[in-house]
């Protein structure tokens, strides 16, 4: 486990221009949002038993499945309510001699309008894909993770959400999705390999309570709980997706 302290001027930057899909400032003051129908608060989380789960991916087609790395033995399983639905359902899977076995289910947000197979800067959308999780980081210490952990005052997040919400302490953990992103670096690192058009700072991060701008999130005991499951010598992978989409 490596824990990194990024320099003054990353951290600066970082403040910026990253954190869920676009930046933590880029997080505040959206009090005159719309506030859709749909996005009310998660149903109450629920664990799993591990002698109940599948032995399957459920709800993910051929293609999808196509995508997950012959080497990956676990997967987080992000399966949204819609389309344009920020309410979703995150699954962590292992992989085991008879097929995956569900260990915990976990309600979840996702982002504002939903999902996109194209995702964009400012789409207000998560974007639809396999995405390995290397990197993880936040505002509080390092509750136990295999990952690579950045802990560092860069992890922060004010002003309010769509629903009038308080986002501090949304960044207190986060897992960053390796979507456009650069593997083996903070999450608060820019770096863009498809560039800044495609957005980026796609992280798994505490829930606030309302929808996000891209990433996806989770109630703080999860985040820690998903922290200390995932090890990078088991490839782990997040599968993230409308049902629709996954599909496929």
């Amino acid at each position: 486990m490596i824990t990194r302290i990024p320099s003054v001027a990353l951290v600066a930057a970082s403040v910026l221009l990253t954190g869920c899909g676009g930046g933590a400032l880029a997080a505040t003051d959206h009090t005159s949002a719309p506030t859709p129908a749909s996005s009310s608060a998660p149903s109450p989380s629920s664990e799993i038993s591990a002698e109940a789960a599948p032995r399957q991916l459920p709800g993910v087609g051929p293609k999808m499945l196509a995508r997950i790395p012959a080497s990956t033995e676990q997967v987080v399983l992000v399966t949204g309510r819609g389309e344009d639905s920020p309410l979703s359902t995150l699954a962590l899977y292992e992989r085991t001699d008879d097929g995956w076995q569900q260990t915990a289910s976990w309600a979840a947000h996702n982002a504002l309008k939903g999902w996109s197979d194209h995702h964009m800067a400012g789409d207000l959308r998560s974007p639809i894909g396999v995405y390995s999780l290397t990197d993880a980081g936040g505002l509080l210490k390092d509750p136990g993770t295999k990952l690579s952990y950045d802990h560092g005052t860069g992890f922060v997040s004010p002003g309010t959400g769509f629903e009038g919400e308080p986002l501090a302490g949304s960044f207190d953990y986060v897992i960053a999705i390796n979507y456009n992103r650069q593997p083996g670096t903070s999450p608060l690192d820019w770096t863009r390999p498809l560039g800044a058009s495609r957005g980026g700072g796609i992280w798994i991060h505490v829930d606030h309570g309302g929808p996000t701008h891209g990433c996806v999130s989770i109630a703080e005991d999860h985040m820690k709980e998903l922290l200390r499951t995932l090890d990078p010598a088991r490839h782990p992978v997040v599968v993230m997706g409308d049902a629709a989409a996954l599909d496929h």
